[in-house]
């Protein structure tokens, strides 16, 4: 199965003189133009709204079970990714079978929990450095190809991604590395139209 969109850039991320051409043309400045403490803040996702907001957890359902009393709601959808339910998977820039079981709840923005399985994966590694707890924020966009091409224009690849998980076959997630310009990674969303059916907590 095809993704819907690559998992990795066609070419190496475009040169600095393209970069500031299309920041000039675009946004009227150069890339270090926009900057957050700590590093740059690409121009693809500036202005985009976060619709997500993701913590690690050691417990999926201890986890919805604390946050269900926090929230005053459990309409929780429940999903378990790994290569049998997401067909395509990487994790920096190789074929990858990391597992993760999640819950989401909410919108504007969304709480996603997530119990690490299996690895390697960016998950492991954040537990490992930092421990449990504030991993992401995402952007939910309409269409994920024009904003990954974007964005390695820019010189950002993904360090984690997936595609296919969609009833359709549609569905994808890239994950970038903005630690030092936000505290976490940035997730880039495009939800599938029809989901499978949420297991049970």
């Amino acid at each position: 199965m095809n993704p819907p969109w690559p998992l990795l850039p066609h070419s190496p991320a475009a040169s600095a003189v393209a970069r500031r051409r299309r920041y000039r043309s675009e946004v009227g400045g150069t890339p270090g133009d926009h900057r957050l403490p700590g590093g740059p803040l690409p121009g693809a996702l500036s202005g985009l709204a976060i619709t997500q907001v993701a913590f690690l957890v050691p417990d999926l359902s201890a986890a919805v079970t604390t946050w269900s009393a926090v929230l005053g709601r459990s309409d929780w959808l429940v999903y378990t990714y790994n290569s049998s339910t997401v067909p395509v998977l990487t994790f920096r820039g190789e074929p990858a079978r990391f597992s993760v079981r999640l819950a989401l709840s909410g919108a504007g923005p969304q709480l996603e929990l997530m119990e690490p399985l299996a690895g390697p994966s960016i998950y492991d590694e954040w537990i490992t450095r930092h421990g449990y707890g504030a991993h992401h924020v995402g952007f939910h966009v309409p269409h994920a190809q024009p904003v990954v091409d974007r964005l390695a224009e820019e010189g950002f690849t993904p360090v984690q991604a997936g595609s296919g998980y969609g009833l359709d076959g549609d569905g994808a997630f890239a994950y970038y590395d903005l630690v030092d310009a936000l505290g976490l990674y940035a997730e880039v969303i495009e939800a599938p139209k029809r989901r499978r059916p949420s297991e049970a907590i």
